[in-house]
């Protein structure tokens, strides 16, 4: 098997700006601020082959987050190296979008006033999408999902289990070789979070089926 991920001695700080109490304390800490070391991750090492499920567990604060943001490019680590699919994520980030698809709970990577099919549209020419392959895709997602049903109506007016369903298949669209999802059901009842949880493993099944897990 071929590790898809390489991660190593990976650590992430942060420098934070600590603020005195009170009026004179502000005051103070506008001429003479003093400033903290916030270890957000520390010397995280691990790899991953090609066709794994794996979970980040741990409490708020641990460096979930920030690992799976150095995983995707959106941050540069303070120190240690990680590659996906052989390029560093940092240094790479054009090819190495074009390899991943993430899904953060928090954040939305549709267009809020655009309906959801329009938004797959948008996708499909960023990511340079063959047309075989986004209409495949978009059927296969939008009839196991349900996502026809709300195809037509603007991001905004969707409900969270809504929207989030769209999201996965966004992600999905250009059958990346990698996915990372960050609190992708939070808030979701249990029914749609079984939904998510059964469509990501169909979703692997169908690309071992496929052969996309030859070439990580």
């Amino acid at each position: 098997m071929t590790n898809v991920i390489d991660a190593e001695h990976l650590s992430k700080d942060y420098v934070v700006n600590l603020k005195g109490s009170g009026l004179k304390g502000m005051v103070r800490s506008l001429f003479h601020s003093e400033k903290k070391i916030v270890h957000a991750v520390q010397d995280l090492s691990f790899t991953i082959e090609q066709g794994d499920f794996v979970g980040f567990i741990g409490p708020n604060g641990a460096g979930k987050s920030t690992s799976i943001k150095m995983l995707s490019g959106i941050l540069q680590p303070t120190s240690g190296k990680v590659t996906v699919c052989g390029l560093d994520p940092a240094k790479k980030r054009i090819q190495n979008a074009m390899n991943v698809g993430a899904v953060f709970g928090q954040k939305t990577q549709l267009w809020w006033d655009l309906p959801v099919r329009e938004t797959f549209e948008v996708l499909r020419r960023m990511y340079c999408i063959p047309d075989d392959v986004y209409q495949k895709n978009v059927k296969e997602f939008m009839d196991y999902l349900g996502i026809e049903a709300f195809a037509d109506q603007a991001v905004r007016q969707l409900s969270l289990g809504q929207r989030m369903r769209a999201e996965i298949a966004a992600s999905l669209l250009h059958d990346p070789k990698v996915l990372f999802l960050d609190e992708p059901t939070i808030g979701l009842d249990v029914n749609v979070k079984v939904s998510l949880r059964e469509f990501i493993k169909k979703n692997q099944q169908r690309k071992r089926r496929n052969g996309s897990f030859d070439h990580p």
